[in-house]
């Protein structure tokens, strides 16, 4: 595609700001323009995500590179739809254009995405931007899906219509983007749009306040600059006070007296407008937009959603492709997972090889370094999660998906959007917690928020797996068996295992799903808002988009997740090692005798006649020694002080100890069993763990463990709030420990409720 630089007559000109100091370009637009894909592709790795102050929406920014001595800042503003916001994103996306956030200086310049697929839709957004005087450039990009629907832009005459120059750019195979970097260096006039022709009372109410706004704006935007901010102020629900620190009491009182005139109340205004720029727009783009013969016949995406938006069809492919996703994320991931297991494993043993013995050893090893790994070793199913998210996203199908699951979700309150955290969560939590940032309503993102963390993220696997391995049987329910001529027999079909992992990852759901129901029915109660989302054109992806997307996703979750880890793990450790026991005044310790080959059981349970050796009996007394230290340290002790709670639901106080430490991560779960039960390092698949387990004994001398407490322990780690990191994030999500705190008490009432039902009503039928 040849691409020209289309510009525009020259006008009055405003200088970007020229110096030492980073010039600031923002870029703007409609979600699914784009934006993002141009974003990467300027600043590359280059980009620093964070937060804005006093939000929870997300801040994006990067350098970028116009010539070797000449760089930009990039801030990628949040995707809207227009500067009358209804989402805290579009929000922010307003409040940066028009100077109100005081964090954030106003930008330089304004590089406005827009699909040229989809050009009356994009330019209602692009034409109030450019009404706010600020230097701007027009990013035509999508120019292909343009053309393979059968119609075409003409960049020099939408360049005259806006007053701006128009780059065409294909930004997803980077065509365009070195000649939207040359139009960078050069310095941009002010935008001179067509008037907008505003009904006679609006009119006059915007040049009145534009009056006022001209004296703190003067050297900043132009007359027509002010009109434009004038407009967003009035269409707005901007508190007057924000008006008065950043324009002035002058036009904080003049905002004041027009509101009370309900002819000028932003929903009034915002009607107006929306008529008045419409009419603006249809000739406009009748005359930039020309239709190709054959235009008639059905594009791609129509075809495609014929069959993907089908009501049953739809379905079906959709439960296809979530499948795949969750194939790979349990499946696939299993081979780096045991990398980054084997690497921690030996960065442990390193460690310990170096330090000499003591309290420093033991917190680096057991309470640093296996903290921080218990997290990073889910690294692997983040970023496969994400690069499915990523695909999806790309080519347009994750808005589909919205849309599909729209109908169900409604039937609890919830609306489509809400399903993408939802996806997310059953990675884990945090990123589906943060992912609800895009939902518009408050009622439907806390709704959402609330039940994330009943979606059975991946952290809870090792505790399902340690259960399923030691006490459900290897059942084969349906299939059939063939023989190999090497491996031998082999099975192809459904297991009891298999169903009861099923069935944990549905009762989530299920849960989740009624929790959402009560929520809006109570806290969150209010109308169900319409599903108003854009169906993008469908797109081959761009690859190094979804490798971007990877690799901040990751680092947000290793940076956001992994520090919360690392402090509770640390504070784990130290409760688990302190206080010590005297190991010397320590007598008649149970070990295994070389001389007799006698190995006294746990509890109540026969000795175990064997051949030990000394080095055998010498590492049993350790791990002894170990298991009393954690039963009189102070988890111990608190383990002891649960257990009349928690004995109703099958548990003693070493599985208490275990809930305490899998509030650090759920899987140190497993790795807390491990040492409750003086078998040193241990994970699902330890034999000599499960062994103990099931030769652990209440004091009458019957089994703690059985089928039913193992149940029992699974359905209360499918509702219960195991996670501080979670909770971390819920409360920067909420800007309150209101939420996290109730989150963490609903949540486990729940899971307690659940167990005791299961448990006590096994036992009534004579289960376990």
């Amino acid at each position: 595609m040849a691409v020209e630089l289309q510009t525009p007559p020259s006008s009055g000109v405003v200088p970007i700001p020229t110096g030492k100091s980073l010039r600031r370009v923002a870029l703007a637009g409609n979600p699914n323009a784009g934006k993002t894909t141009l974003f990467n592709a300027l600043t590359g790795m280059r980009q620093k995500v964070g937060n804005y102050p006093g939000v929870t929406v997300e801040k994006k920014e990067g350098r970028c590179t116009l010539t070797p001595g000449e760089e930009v800042l990039l801030l990628d503003l949040p995707g809207t739809y227009s500067l009358s916001p209804k989402s805290p994103d579009e929000e922010v996306a307003r409040d940066v254009l028009l100077g109100l956030r005081e964090d954030t200086p106003p930008p330089d310049a304004v590089v406005i995405v827009l699909d040229a697929s989809n050009l009356e839709r994009n330019l209602y957004l692009a034409t109030q931007i450019l009404e706010l005087g600020i230097p701007s450039i027009i990013a035509l990009n999508m120019n292909d899906v343009a053309e393979n629907s059968g119609k075409s832009v003409d960049a020099h005459e939408l360049s005259l219509a806006l007053g701006a120059p128009v780059v065409p750019l294909i930004a997803v195979k980077g065509e365009g983007v070195p000649q939207l970097k040359a139009r960078l260096l050069a310095q941009l006039d002010t935008p001179q749009l067509p008037a907008l022709e505003l009904p006679e009372t609006l009119e006059h109410a915007r040049s009145t306040l534009a009056d006022a706004l001209s004296t703190p704006l003067s050297g900043k935007r132009s007359l027509e600059g002010a009109r434009g901010v004038a407009l967003r102020l009035l269409a707005s629900e901007v508190q007057a006070r924000t008006v008065g620190e950043i324009y002035g009491s002058n036009a904080a009182g003049t905002l004041a007296e027009m509101r009370a005139d309900k002819h000028l109340a932003p929903l009034a205004v915002g009607a107006s407008e929306a008529a008045a720029r419409y009419a603006m727009l249809n000739p406009l783009v009748e005359r930039v937009v020309q239709h190709h013969a054959g235009e008639a016949s059905k594009s791609f995406t129509d075809r495609a959603d014929a069959i993907l938006t089908h009501k049953f069809w739809g379905l079906v492919i959709f439960g296809l492709i979530t499948l795949l996703v969750f194939q790979a994320i349990f499946s696939w991931a299993s081979y780096p997972m045991e990398f980054v297991n084997q690497a921690i494993a030996l960065l442990g043993d390193g460690t310990r090889k170096v330090l000499p013995d003591g309290s420093l050893e033991d917190l680096l090893v057991d309470g640093v370094i296996a903290g921080v790994g218990s997290v990073i070793i889910f690294l692997p199913q983040i970023l496969i999660l994400f690069f499915f998210i990523g695909l999806l996203e790309d080519t347009g199908y994750m808005a589909r998906a919205a849309f599909i699951m729209d109908r169900l979700m409604g039937k609890v309150g919830l609306h489509g959007r809400a399903f993408i955290p939802l996806m997310s969560s059953f990675a884990c939590a945090i990123p589906g917690i943060m992912a609800t940032r895009t939902i518009s309503s408050r009622n439907d993102r806390m709704t959402t928020i609330m039940i994330a963390p009943l979606m059975a993220c991946s952290a809870r696997l090792p505790v399902y797996y340690l259960m399923i391995a030691a006490f459900i049987p290897n059942l084969r329910l349906w299939g059939f068996s063939f023989n190999l001529p090497v491996f031998g027999e082999r099975y192809l079909g459904l297991t009891l295992p298999t169903v009861v992992i099923f069935s944990l990852y549905a009762l989530g759901i299920i849960v989740a799903m009624a929790m959402a129901w009560v929520f809006k029915k109570t806290l969150f109660s209010g109308p169900q808002p319409a599903l108003m989302l854009e169906l993008p054109p469908y797109k081959i992806p761009g690859w190094r988009n979804v490798l971007v997307t990877m690799w901040d996703r990751g680092s947000q979750f290793l940076k956001r997740a992994g520090t919360v880890i690392l402090a509770i793990s640390i504070v784990l450790w130290f409760m688990l090692s302190y206080p010590k026991i005297d190991r010397a005044a320590v007598e008649n310790v149970p070990t295994i005798s070389p001389a007799s080959g006698i190995r006294p059981g746990p509890g109540n349970a026969p000795p175990v006649l064997n051949e030990p050796s000394a080095e055998e009996a010498e590492t049993d007394r350790e791990n002894r020694l170990a298991a009393m230290q954690q039963e009189n340290s102070f988890a111990g002790r608190i383990g002891h002080v649960l257990e009349p709670a928690i004995a109703p639901l099958g548990f003693n106080w070493k599985i208490g100890v275990g809930l305490i430490g899998a509030m650090a991560a759920r899987e140190v779960f497993v790795a807390t069993m491990g040492t409750v039960y003086a078998v040193g390092d241990a994970d699902e698949t330890s034999q000599s763990l499960k062994d103990q387990m099931k030769n652990d004994r209440w004091p009458d001398g019957t089994p703690v463990w059985t089928t039913l407490t193992a149940i029992s322990l699974m359905v209360y780690f499918v509702i219960a709030m195991q996670c501080i990191s979670t909770l971390a994030v819920v409360k920067r999500e909420t800007n309150s420990w209101k939420w996290p705190l109730f989150m963490q008490v609903y949540l486990t009432a729940l899971a307690w409720v659940a167990a005791f039902l299961v448990f006590q009503g096994g036992k009534l039928f004579g289960w376990g």
